[in-house]
Protein backbone atom coordinates (compact mmCIF):
# COMPACT_ATOMS: atom_id res chain seq x y z
CA UNK A 1 0.00 0.00 0.00
CA UNK A 2 1.31 3.56 -1.01
CA UNK A 3 2.07 5.78 1.85
CA UNK A 4 0.19 8.99 2.13
CA UNK A 5 0.36 12.10 3.81
CA UNK A 6 -2.65 14.73 4.50
CA UNK A 7 -2.87 18.49 5.80
CA UNK A 8 -5.74 19.33 8.27
CA UNK A 9 -6.29 23.22 7.68
CA UNK A 10 -7.46 24.17 10.81
CA UNK A 11 -9.92 27.43 10.06
CA UNK A 12 -11.05 28.40 13.40
CA UNK A 13 -10.70 31.96 14.20
CA UNK A 14 -8.89 31.38 17.90
CA UNK A 15 -5.32 31.66 17.69
CA UNK A 16 -3.19 28.96 19.69
CA UNK A 17 -3.39 28.20 22.67
CA UNK A 18 -6.79 28.71 22.74
CA UNK A 19 -9.00 25.81 22.67
CA UNK A 20 -10.42 25.02 19.29
CA UNK A 21 -13.60 22.06 18.71
CA UNK A 22 -12.42 22.36 14.65
CA UNK A 23 -9.26 21.61 15.67
CA UNK A 24 -10.50 18.42 17.77
CA UNK A 25 -12.05 17.00 14.74
CA UNK A 26 -9.43 17.68 12.24
CA UNK A 27 -6.56 15.76 14.64
CA UNK A 28 -9.92 13.10 14.66
CA UNK A 29 -9.53 13.10 10.72
CA UNK A 30 -6.03 12.92 10.74
CA UNK A 31 -5.99 9.64 13.53
CA UNK A 32 -8.58 7.98 11.56
CA UNK A 33 -6.80 8.40 8.15
CA UNK A 34 -3.68 6.91 9.96
CA UNK A 35 -5.36 3.51 10.52
CA UNK A 36 -4.91 3.81 6.57
CA UNK A 37 -1.98 4.72 5.95
CA UNK A 38 -1.99 7.95 5.78
CA UNK A 39 0.65 10.13 8.08
CA UNK A 40 -0.33 14.04 8.54
CA UNK A 41 -0.52 17.34 10.11
CA UNK A 42 -2.59 20.12 11.21
CA UNK A 43 -2.10 23.75 10.90
CA UNK A 44 -3.95 26.79 12.40
CA UNK A 45 -4.24 29.13 9.45
CA UNK A 46 -4.78 32.27 11.73
CA UNK A 47 -1.47 31.96 13.70
CA UNK A 48 0.30 31.93 10.07
CA UNK A 49 0.08 35.20 9.10
CA UNK A 50 -1.91 34.99 5.98
CA UNK A 51 -3.25 37.65 4.19
CA UNK A 52 -5.99 38.24 2.09
CA UNK A 53 -6.02 38.22 -1.54
CA UNK A 54 -6.41 35.69 -4.52
CA UNK A 55 -2.63 35.15 -5.68
CA UNK A 56 0.11 32.32 -4.89
CA UNK A 57 2.12 34.62 -2.78
CA UNK A 58 0.81 38.29 -1.84
CA UNK A 59 4.22 39.26 -0.50
CA UNK A 60 5.11 41.19 2.75
CA UNK A 61 6.00 38.28 5.27
CA UNK A 62 2.38 36.60 3.55
CA UNK A 63 2.19 32.83 5.51
CA UNK A 64 0.44 31.31 2.58
CA UNK A 65 3.29 30.52 0.55
CA UNK A 66 4.73 28.18 3.26
CA UNK A 67 1.16 26.40 3.63
CA UNK A 68 0.81 26.09 -0.17
CA UNK A 69 4.15 24.33 -0.49
CA UNK A 70 3.15 21.26 2.25
CA UNK A 71 -0.44 21.62 0.49
CA UNK A 72 1.26 20.89 -3.26
CA UNK A 73 3.61 18.27 -1.07
CA UNK A 74 0.36 16.50 0.31
CA UNK A 75 -2.22 13.79 -1.29
CA UNK A 76 -5.50 14.61 0.93
CA UNK A 77 -6.23 18.15 1.65
CA UNK A 78 -9.01 18.88 4.99
CA UNK A 79 -10.64 21.78 5.65
CA UNK A 80 -11.97 22.05 9.38
CA UNK A 81 -14.01 24.66 9.75
CA UNK A 82 -16.57 25.98 12.25
CA UNK A 83 -19.78 27.49 11.63
CA UNK A 84 -21.39 31.23 12.14
CA UNK A 85 -24.35 32.57 11.38
CA UNK A 86 -24.73 29.63 9.12
CA UNK A 87 -21.50 30.18 6.86
CA UNK A 88 -18.24 29.02 6.98
CA UNK A 89 -15.77 31.54 9.03
CA UNK A 90 -13.85 33.95 7.75
CA UNK A 91 -10.61 32.38 7.79
CA UNK A 92 -12.26 29.32 5.91
CA UNK A 93 -13.49 31.60 3.31
CA UNK A 94 -9.73 33.56 3.19
CA UNK A 95 -7.85 29.63 2.43
CA UNK A 96 -10.47 29.50 -0.33
CA UNK A 97 -9.82 32.62 -1.81
CA UNK A 98 -6.50 32.02 -1.74
CA UNK A 99 -7.09 28.63 -3.33
CA UNK A 100 -8.81 30.11 -6.32
CA UNK A 101 -4.95 30.94 -7.28
CA UNK A 102 -4.51 27.36 -8.30
CA UNK A 103 -6.60 28.38 -11.42
CA UNK A 104 -4.02 29.65 -13.17
CA UNK A 105 -1.39 27.00 -12.01
CA UNK A 106 -0.76 24.38 -14.52
CA UNK A 107 2.37 21.31 -15.24
CA UNK A 108 3.16 20.79 -18.41
CA UNK A 109 0.05 18.90 -19.55
CA UNK A 110 -2.11 21.76 -18.50
CA UNK A 111 -3.87 20.28 -15.67
CA UNK A 112 -3.88 22.41 -12.55
CA UNK A 113 -1.33 21.15 -10.22
CA UNK A 114 -4.16 20.13 -7.32
CA UNK A 115 -5.37 17.39 -9.89
CA UNK A 116 -5.06 13.96 -8.49
CA UNK A 117 -4.88 15.84 -4.51
CA UNK A 118 -8.32 14.78 -2.73
CA UNK A 119 -9.81 17.10 -0.62
CA UNK A 120 -12.38 16.39 2.67
CA UNK A 121 -14.32 18.35 5.06
CA UNK A 122 -14.61 18.71 9.06
CA UNK A 123 -17.73 20.81 10.04
CA UNK A 124 -18.23 22.39 13.75
CA UNK A 125 -20.57 24.29 15.16
CA UNK A 126 -23.70 24.70 17.34
CA UNK A 127 -26.51 25.51 14.93
CA UNK A 128 -27.79 24.08 11.85
CA UNK A 129 -26.02 24.87 8.30
CA UNK A 130 -23.28 22.23 7.97
CA UNK A 131 -24.75 21.13 4.72
CA UNK A 132 -24.70 24.60 3.82
CA UNK A 133 -21.07 25.11 4.84
CA UNK A 134 -20.45 21.57 3.10
CA UNK A 135 -22.19 22.82 -0.50
CA UNK A 136 -19.97 25.74 0.07
CA UNK A 137 -17.03 24.43 0.61
CA UNK A 138 -17.21 21.09 -1.59
CA UNK A 139 -17.85 23.66 -5.08
CA UNK A 140 -14.51 25.47 -4.13
CA UNK A 141 -12.59 22.65 -3.90
CA UNK A 142 -13.87 21.04 -6.94
CA UNK A 143 -13.56 23.85 -8.44
CA UNK A 144 -9.76 25.05 -8.05
CA UNK A 145 -8.81 20.79 -8.68
CA UNK A 146 -9.58 18.42 -5.74
CA UNK A 147 -11.34 15.17 -6.26
CA UNK A 148 -14.09 14.90 -3.20
CA UNK A 149 -14.41 11.02 -2.47
CA UNK A 150 -18.05 9.77 -1.18
CA UNK A 151 -18.72 10.95 2.20
CA UNK A 152 -16.26 13.16 2.42
CA UNK A 153 -17.45 15.52 5.00
CA UNK A 154 -17.49 14.80 8.68
CA UNK A 155 -19.40 17.24 11.36
CA UNK A 156 -21.30 17.58 14.76
CA UNK A 157 -23.66 20.88 15.49
CA UNK A 158 -25.04 21.04 18.97
CA UNK A 159 -28.83 21.95 19.41
CA UNK A 160 -29.69 25.75 18.51
CA UNK A 161 -29.37 28.51 20.96
CA UNK A 162 -27.45 26.56 23.33
CA UNK A 163 -23.60 26.74 24.24
CA UNK A 164 -22.25 23.02 23.96
CA UNK A 165 -18.80 22.47 22.10
CA UNK A 166 -17.40 19.37 20.23
CA UNK A 167 -14.71 20.02 22.17
CA UNK A 168 -17.06 19.61 25.43
CA UNK A 169 -18.65 15.96 24.05
CA UNK A 170 -17.00 13.02 26.49
CA UNK A 171 -17.68 10.76 24.61
CA UNK A 172 -17.77 12.00 21.55
CA UNK A 173 -21.26 11.74 19.38
CA UNK A 174 -20.78 7.70 17.93
CA UNK A 175 -22.39 9.38 14.70
CA UNK A 176 -19.84 11.65 14.49
CA UNK A 177 -17.07 8.76 15.06
CA UNK A 178 -18.70 6.30 12.55
CA UNK A 179 -18.55 9.14 9.95
CA UNK A 180 -15.27 10.49 10.48
CA UNK A 181 -13.79 6.80 9.95
CA UNK A 182 -16.31 6.65 6.71
CA UNK A 183 -14.27 10.21 5.17
CA UNK A 184 -10.74 8.46 6.42
CA UNK A 185 -11.56 5.23 4.58
CA UNK A 186 -12.86 6.52 1.42
CA UNK A 187 -9.77 9.61 1.33
CA UNK A 188 -7.48 7.59 1.39
CA UNK A 189 -8.83 4.78 -0.90
CA UNK A 190 -9.61 7.52 -3.85
CA UNK A 191 -5.89 9.34 -2.69
CA UNK A 192 -4.63 6.14 -3.80
CA UNK A 193 -6.10 5.40 -6.94
CA UNK A 194 -5.04 8.96 -8.37
CA UNK A 195 -1.94 8.30 -7.47
CA UNK A 196 -1.98 5.41 -9.24
CA UNK A 197 -3.77 6.75 -12.52
CA UNK A 198 -3.61 10.35 -12.61
CA UNK A 199 -6.00 12.54 -14.66
CA UNK A 200 -5.23 12.85 -18.48
CA UNK A 201 -3.73 16.34 -19.67
CA UNK A 202 -5.59 18.86 -21.08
Amino acid sequence: MTDLTALVLNCTLKPAPTASSSEVLGREVLDALAEHQVSGDLVRVIDEQVKFGVQTDEGDGDGWPRIRERMLASDILVIATPIWLGQPSAVCKMVLERLDAELSETDDEGRMLTFGKVGCLAVVGNEDGAHHVTAEVYQALSDVGFTVPANGVTYWVGEAMQGTDYQDKDPRPEKTAQTTKTLAANAAHLARLLKGSPYPGS
